[in-house]
């Protein structure tokens, strides 16, 4: 394993994804890898995220898998402590854990809102909390929210989801601001529809018209990839990127709804 001592150059940092086991996490990670940068993939579903783990460390990464249920506080700095242990010093994060369902507002029960918010805001703000000490002392560092551009139009039965994920965003805008003077950025990604195992599920639910009948409402007339909002978190993950934060970046086929 690497030592916490190892250097972190501009193409060799520790980087970790949530729910980093399918869809836009993993695709997250693999852009990532494919940057340099060692990567620790946090997902719920540990043979998910062991399996990609196992992928990108065939191709050349040193990439690690670790269990991680983003409700649990303990839990997540329990995973971060492994990571720096493991792989050194966190200085990105991308925060792609999140859980979607569809309930109209008269029947949200208090427990599936808590569990909503628990997840897709607390998640976000646990997992962020636990690794910004590291960055801080190495002034340097990059945070990614993937947020929802639901939360920027609203979307019916989803009162909680949206509410969640406007969470997101305005923490991202908080954070922002504090941490910019000491060379973190924060910027988040409000994806519109992206085809994702989660987004395939809904539709077989029969939650939603579909992926291909929202793709086709799009300028760009199709659906989102992951790959399409990992290429823009990578570039957000770079020095290049050290003069935005605090921005929502939109993938969305132009689709401003």
């Amino acid at each position: 394993m690497t030592s916490s001592t190892q250097g972190t150059s501009a193409n060799d940092r520790v980087a970790v994804v949530t729910g980093a086991g399918s869809g836009i996490g993993l695709s997250v990670a693999q852009a990532l890898s494919e940057q340099g940068h060692r990567v620790a993939l946090l997902d719920r579903n540990i043979d998910e995220a062991q399996r990609v783990a196992e992928k990108l460390s065939a191709d050349g990464t040193e990439a690690m898998a670790y269990q991680v249920d983003v409700t649990d506080r303990v839990g997540v700095r329990a995973a971060m402590d492994a990571v720096r242990g493991e792989l050194g010093p966190i200085s990105i994060i991308v925060t792609s854990a999140g859980v979607e369902t569809f309930t109209p507002v008269t029947e949200i029960s208090a427990e599936e809102w808590d569990h909503i918010v628990a997840v897709n805001l607390t998640g976000t703000f646990t997992s962020i909390q636990a690794v910004v000490p590291d960055m801080i002392e190495a002034g340097w560092g990059r945070i990614v929210t993937i947020s929802s551009s639901s939360a920027q139009s609203g979307a019916p039965n989803m009162a909680h989801y949206v509410a969640s994920k406007g969470g997101v965003i305005a923490l991202t805008k908080a954070l922002s601001f504090e941490l910019a003077p000491q060379g973190i950025t924060v910027n988040s990604i409000p994806p519109s529809i992206i085809d994702t195992p989660m987004a395939r599920k809904s539709e077989a639910d029969g939650d939603f018209p579909g992926v291909d009948v929202i793709a086709s409402m799009t300028p760009v007339r199709r659906a989102g990839l992951p790959s399409d909002v990992a290429a823009a978190c990578a570039f957000l993950c770079t020095d290049n990127a050290g003069f935005i934060t605090g921005q929502l970046i939109g993938v969305n086929g132009g689709w401003y709804m």
